[in-house]
């Protein structure tokens, strides 16, 4: 069977149960910023990241119409442990930073991810759950693992100095 279906040729994507929006609607513009940074996380073979792929997939399902149950609260928990833990080793942080590595790109791509499911605001079902807690939380979390793994290679932060 091959990949290509033509059926989006026009502009338009399929969701789950046939229902077929433009590849320019915000629930798509919201599922293709989540598949961006699943993919970005896959650049980095690590296991903490790959769980991180499946909720996201998860995440994206529940977006596009499936009706899995999303259970994401002990993983936003997961996220919190894992960023108290980072934290506690490092250095505090008394200055914004300049972004360093690929790490800091994810952390990026989760925050776009997370302005595109704000804008779905119309849908109670997606803000009543916990995806824009844990999507919050993945970018503090990115944000941590990427402080915390240059510290560990030895790659000192560069503070970011007002030019103005």
């Amino acid at each position: 069977m091959p990949i290509y279906t033509k059926k989006g040729d026009r502009g338009e994507t399929g969701l789950p149960g046939g229902r077929r929006l433009p590849k320019t609607d915000p629930v798509i513009e919201a599922l293709g910023t989540i598949d961006e940074l699943n993919a970005s996380l896959g650049l980095i073979e690590n296991k903490n990241l790959q769980n991180i792929q499946r909720d996201l997939l998860n995440i994206g399902a529940f977006i596009a119409g499936s009706r899995i149950k999303l259970k994401l609260g002990y993983r936003v928990r997961w996220l919190e442990k894992e960023i108290d833990k980072m934290t506690a080793l490092m250095p505090p942080l008394s200055n914004f930073i300049l972004p360093s590595g690929p790490i800091h790109l994810m952390r990026a791509i989760a925050r776009r991810a997370e302005r595109r499911v704000v804008g779905l605001q119309n849908d109670k079902i997606i803000m009543n759950s916990q995806i824009l807690i844990y999507l919050n939380r993945l970018s503090d979390y990115l944000f941590t693992l990427a402080r915390f793994e240059n510290w560990k290679n030895g790659i000192t932060e560069k503070v970011w100095t007002p030019t103005i």
